[in-house]
């Protein structure tokens, strides 16, 4: 009965969403969750200056523009969404160490407009992309993936400034190695070709320490996950060269 049920955020004032208690309750199916009662929401600024703060100069901070190219009316308009997310990357003054990534390749375009020295990363969850199908699909940005043979990389690679690629790691989109009927998108061939082009591949989102092996095994060139501590032990099992690690100072949460 909450009063913000069913709005979009959109359509929230700033002032509105920080009432909101993030540490309410336990999300089902994730109990390693650690629950903060009262923590409010952060603003993209506030996560650029806790880097900074750490002058953690070796961290990478990958940043999505939410736009829902789909369902245009539940998402603020593009070239807004996009603005203000570049306006932020601008005046942390860390802009050297951001990416940006988007399902929707039409802000990722946007983003190049904006900003032709940042690094993008292409989205897809496949389905996205619209094989097959007339004309061409709402998240490509004006790119008809038939164009490109239906092909993810070809497609992807026709975007200016796209450095690298993020694709939906398998199907069942949460499924792992082993699990009757799942099977992977990213593929050998697909890393080869990718690299070929000089796109990184950094397929999404995988927690499965077995199945992020299998892509480890592929040449992909990262994971996202919502468990990095896992991916982390994993790379030093295999001997891997360890990121930089930054521990929390004294009075910080």
């Amino acid at each position: 009965m909450y009063p913000y049920v069913g709005k979009y955020i959109k359509d929230l004032t700033l002032a509105q969403i920080k009432t909101m208690d993030c540490g309410y309750q336990q999300l089902p199916g994730h109990p390693g969750q650690e629950q903060i009662k009262g923590f409010r929401m952060v603003e993209l600024r506030d996560v650029f200056d806790l880097v900074k703060s750490y002058r953690a100069k070796r961290v990478k901070l990958n940043i999505e523009t939410k736009v829902e190219a789909g369902a245009p009316e539940e998402t603020a308009p593009r070239k807004l969404f996009v603005r203000r997310v570049f306006e932020e990357i601008r005046a942390s003054g860390i802009q050297k160490q951001v990416t940006v990534q988007s399902f929707d390749w039409g802000a990722l375009k946007e983003m190049h407009r904006l900003a032709p020295s940042y690094p993008l990363v292409a989205l897809t969850n496949y389905d996205f992309l619209q094989v097959g199908l007339p004309g061409a699909s709402p998240w490509l940005g004006g790119i008809d993936a038939d164009d490109y043979d239906g092909d993810f990389v070809k497609a992807a690679a026709a975007v200016p400034g796209v450095k690298a690629l993020s694709p939906v790691y398998g199907f069942p989109q949460n499924g792992k190695i082993g699990d009757p009927g799942f099977r992977f998108y990213v593929s050998v061939a697909m890393v080869r070709q990718a690299h070929a082009r000089k796109l990184k591949v950094i397929p999404w989102t995988t927690n499965d320490p077995a199945t992020v092996e299998a892509l480890m095994d592929m040449g992909v060139d990262g994971i996202i996950t919502d468990y990095p501590d896992r991916v982390r032990q994993i790379m030093a099992d295999r001997g891997m060269r360890l990121p930089k690690s930054y521990k929390p100072r004294r009075g910080r949460a």
